[in-house]
């Protein structure tokens, strides 16, 4: 029996259909929605124009390593040093730029730490069989206490001869009056998006994801793939740092403490499942954009802050809750 165009039309609308229904982010969306209109008549300054380019500038910082953590999760990983390889990048950059360097000196210094502390979680996880959890639960010890080293344990808050070029990177708003770290978010986000979608690395990381195996036995290269996500995320993690010293304008050694819970909350929230195989870009900022409308909103209404922490674990439950339930829908 021969299908027609119109019915062909029909299948593909109600396919798109039914996977948009079928998405955990379509759902986080819904819900950062209905959050969005829900704050904006229950206070009076959740919708002001400050108000917004406060949650947008802060949802940057989260994102942009959440994106490099969304790689480790799609490949069935999980790195917990992000928080303490953003503090030490940060605190390389601004002890660099401190001595007098440039800031192209300092940024490359904060990048190079970056991917080789990246490199050295990857190799030890890739080539040596140490499982992801203990690796990188070293490495928020190690960073943290490298960064106190490079400081003397204080706050550097004076960065040089170009320490007004800094301060521009990471606090200015070069184009449309928007934050220049949501600037750098949104272009990130799009290179990672294509990464993932349209190269054969991004496809490779999603086969380790699924059955490590199998991708092996087709030729994967398992190992130097695995190697480059945790560079990626280190890499994230610096790259949010260096942009973060530039908007507080100073260093302390405490920066990017716990960040690796809402970075892998965002993640996760986003619809990126911890069992790997799946994972976006576009649903790591849609994570991170949640977590941060939960914390900016609790202020607003008055809730002590020290709830916060029981909302965003609250919501990591309901996404994995979420996953679970679609999951025993296609196995069914």
């Amino acid at each position: 029996m021969a299908i027609t165009l119109d019915q062909t039309i029909e299948q593909k609308q109600q396919s798109w259909l039914s996977a948009t229904l079928a998405s955990q982010t379509f759902w986080v969306l819904v819900a950062i929605a209905l959050a969005f209109l829900y704050l904006s008549f229950a206070t009076d300054s959740f919708a002001t124009s400050k108000n917004l380019y406060n949650i947008t500038r802060n949802v940057s910082f989260v994102a942009i390593v959440a994106l490099g953590m969304t790689l480790v999760i799609i490949t069935g990983g999980i790195d917990l040093s992000v928080g303490s390889v953003l503090c030490l990048c940060s605190m390389i950059l601004a002890v660099v730029m401190h001595a007098g360097y440039s800031i192209e000196i300092g940024i490359a210094a904060a990048i190079g730490t970056a991917l080789i502390v990246g490199a050295f979680n990857g190799i030890l996880i890739a080539y040596l069989g140490f499982p992801p959890f203990v690796v990188t639960l070293g490495m928020l010890s190690i960073a943290r206490s490298l960064a106190m080293v490079a400081s003397n344990n204080t706050v550097v808050f004076e960065f040089g001869p170009d320490h007004e070029k800094l301060l521009a990177l990471g606090g200015g708003a070069w184009l449309f009056g928007i934050a220049n770290p949501v600037l750098y978010m949104v272009l990130l986000a799009l290179i990672t998006g294509f990464v993932l979608r349209w190269t054969k690395f991004g496809r490779h990381v999603y086969a380790i994801g699924g059955n490590e195996h199998a991708a092996t036995l087709t030729g994967v290269p398992v190992r130097p793939i695995k190697v480059a996500v945790y560079m990626v995320s280190a890499l994230s993690a610096g790259i949010a740092g260096i942009i973060q010293t530039g908007w507080l304008g100073a260093v302390t050694t405490n920066l990017g403490a716990g960040m690796e819970l809402q970075v892998i909350a965002a993640a996760v929230i986003g619809g990126a499942n911890l069992a790997g195989g799946i994972g976006t870009a576009f649903g790591a900022l849609v994570g991170a954009a949640l977590i941060e409308i939960i914390r900016n909103s609790l202020g607003l209404l008055g809730i002590n802050a020290f709830w916060q922490g029981t909302f965003i674990g609250g919501a990591i439950v309901l996404a994995v809750l979420f996953d679970r339930i679609r999951n025993l829908r296609l196995n069914d």
